[in-house]
């Protein structure tokens, strides 16, 4: 394997990467409305309150499994030891799952769908920069492991 997939990703983008979904979801919405109806906001409202809760669960849960294993939180730094109990036993990005699921939601209790758009768009850039890159990085510092892992573990859901 050479230098570069040893290396990780030189900065954390997926926070950033989401946080300007969300911005590009409130400019959009402000500039090119989308009508939604207020009479059943409720169900909105809870639907999205319930996706930013298992965002937030999810999210915890993922952070406390890397502790846990003695590795990394930190996309930008290079990871000790394989994750693969506790949510990467389902997904093998249960916290940028989280992100998605948490912009979805908060688009929902807003009432702003072009947070749905922007968070799929976000999910897709999230794959190409940092997901890839980071697998890379898996692959060499792990080899067959990792291939086996993700053999049995979805990239997303």
């Amino acid at each position: 394997m050479n230098a570069y997939r040893m290396k990780p990703l030189a900065f954390p983008w997926p926070p950033l990467i989401y946080g300007a979904a969300l911005a590009a979801a409130f400019l959009l919405q402000a500039h090119f409305p989308i009508a939604v109806s207020d009479r059943e906001s409720w169900i909105a409202t809870a639907a999205g309150s319930v996706l930013i809760l298992i965002a937030v669960v999810l999210d915890v849960w993922a952070m406390r499994t890397l502790l846990d294993c003695h590795t990394t939180i930190m996309p930008n730094r290079c990871s000790t030891h394989l994750a693969t109990s506790g949510p990467y036993r389902f997904t093998r990005n249960p916290i940028y799952l989280g992100y998605t699921l948490a912009t979805a939601g908060i688009g929902l209790v807003m009432l702003n769908p072009w947070c749905l758009v922007t968070a799929t768009i976000a999910a897709g850039v999230t794959s190409i920069i940092a997901i890839r890159r980071e697998e890379l990085h898996l692959l060499s510092r792990f080899g067959i492991d990792f291939e086996r892992y993700c053999s049995g573990t979805a990239r997303w859901i």
